[in-house]
């Protein structure tokens, strides 16, 4: 990535007593790069001190920030949702198309039936895994996905990426947030009534 941009906190410093000639310079830096591949900015920063390797600095990435996977997702899914993210400020086309397999492995885990992605939204719905208004938001996403996957729908763009990723983040937190949520109220709430008891 190309450096477009240097803010340095490094200041001069030297030992309190001036006979030992000792003096080092150490600080913060910050960094505003530009992606070549999706051409987005990036801001880093890290800490430097002349003695330190310049080999061995570690960096901090402070934008974007990284959203976190919804809590309570099994494995399997956590993964390919990672492994969407990794793609989303390359190529939103496969990040649609794998944010859709996202949503299959939801359909796999919840053990819907269908002969196809849409059969099974409609029968998530029908056993009452996600509401009626959720399989719109599943479609929606299904919509996306197939676009991202065939070239003669058309390209989507980075534009659409926060629109993929509410969608599917809507239905994961429906599906796995929330349950994890409520369980996690419940126990509080145990814990509190036992205290009060004791």
């Amino acid at each position: 990535m190309e450096i477009v941009a240097l803010y340095s906190q490094v200041a001069d410093y030297e030992a309190p007593d001036p006979r030992s000639h000792v003096h080092w310079q150490a600080g913060d830096i910050y960094e505003l790069l530009l992606c070549p591949a999706c051409n987005q900015v990036l801001l880093r920063s890290t800490y430097y001190h002349d003695g330190y390797d310049p080999e061995v600095m570690e960096y901090k990435i402070l934008y974007p920030t990284d959203a976190t996977a919804p809590e309570g997702l099994p494995q399997s899914i956590a993964r390919a949702y990672e492994a969407a993210r990794k793609v989303r400020s390359i190529d939103a086309n496969a990040y649609a198309v794998l944010l859709g397999r996202v949503l299959e492995l939801v359909c796999e885990d919840r053990q819907a039936t269908g002969s196809n992605f849409y059969r099974k939204l409609e029968d998530l719905a029908a056993k009452g895994e996600i509401p009626e208004k959720l399989v719109s938001v599943g479609h929606g996403l299904r919509n996306f996905r197939n676009v991202g996957a065939h070239a003669a729908l058309g390209d989507l763009t980075s534009a659409e990426a926060p629109i993929l990723d509410a969608l599917t983040r809507a239905i994961l937190e429906y599906v796995y947030s929330a349950p994890l949520l409520a369980q996690k109220a419940e126990q509080r709430l145990d814990q509190l009534r036992q205290a009060r008891s004791s």
